[in-house]
């Protein structure tokens, strides 16, 4: 399939879309993105990482107009890292998110800052701190910990168990928490509100671009909003299978820069300019 002609924004997931397995950015992707920026378009990241686990990323890039945190519950800007758009839930909502966790006896964690914070010792935790630069910190149940808003709570165990809990989560918790995948042992809840795609609704707002003339990238559950919402939605080759089969087209592996390649060959050399 051919990509659109015209152009204004582009958006992606970082983890398993843009980012390499090392969660590495090559050379190649840093170019496009200014080409893409220098060209007129808009360059959104949009992940579900915390905004303190982006910082390096964004800046690696360079080129980014705003950038989307928690799986939408943040929209920062790219110059001064300033909260331009927040959702959160309150802190009764979150400690019962907690307790359906505790029901499970699985991993959680909540995030503060640089900081995150969870309930047990695990491996989870370990590799956790390890790909996100952010400080891992014990504190035990988290439904005594949490006494403020949150806008994440993110809980980890095998891909199994994580499947059957995201299906009993969504019932439980339907019309209050968005609830939804990153990665297949990843369950992830966030205010109702806080999608990438409503997310990518209020920068195209704020930044005046259509969204029928923006693209996006992704791989997961959780990039489906978006990918629903821009006018044209490309899945890496890697992806889920029921990603891959909702988007409008296919690009190479996030190992492949897939996600470059396809804006330099599809859209940059041959869009009209802005």
């Amino acid at each position: 399939m051919a990509a659109p002609r015209r152009v204004k924004a582009v958006v992606f997931d970082l983890d398993d879309t843009l980012l390499h397995d090392d969660l590495s950015i090559s050379p190649f992707t840093v170019q496009t993105m200014l080409e893409a920026q220098r060209s007129g378009m808009h360059v959104i990241a949009a992940s579900g990482r915390a905004q303190m686990s982006m910082k390096p990323f964004v800046d690696r890039l360079g080129s980014l107009s705003v950038y989307i945190a928690c799986n939408g519950a943040e929209i920062r800007s790219a110059e001064n890292d300033e909260l331009i758009h927040g959702e959160f839930f309150s802190a009764q909502t979150a400690r019962e998110i907690a307790s359906f966790g505790a029901e499970h006896h699985v991993y959680a964690q909540t995030y503060d800052g640089s900081h995150f914070y969870y309930n047990e010792h695990s491996e989870y935790a370990e590799r956790y701190a390890a790909a996100s630069v952010l400080t891992g910190v014990y504190v035990g149940d988290l439904r005594t910990f949490i006494r403020e808003e949150r806008n994440k709570i993110l809980m980890m165990a095998d891909e199994r168990k994580i499947a059957d809990m995201l299906q009993e989560a969504r019932a439980r918790f339907r019309g209050r928490v968005s609830v939804t995948c990153s990665k297949p042992y990843f369950l992830e809840f966030n205010p109702l509100r806080a999608t990438k795609g409503i997310a990518l609704e209020y920068a195209a707002s704020l930044l005046g671009f259509s969204l029928a003339e923006t693209i996006a990238f992704g791989d997961s559950l959780n990039d489906l909003p978006m990918l629903e919402t821009a006018g044209w939605s490309v899945a890496v080759s890697n992806a889920r299978r029921e990603v891959r089969e909702q988007c409008d087209d296919v690009c190479g592996t996030n190992g492949e820069d897939g996600v470059a390649h396809y804006l330099s060959e599809r859209v940059l050399n041959r869009r009209e300019r802005i």
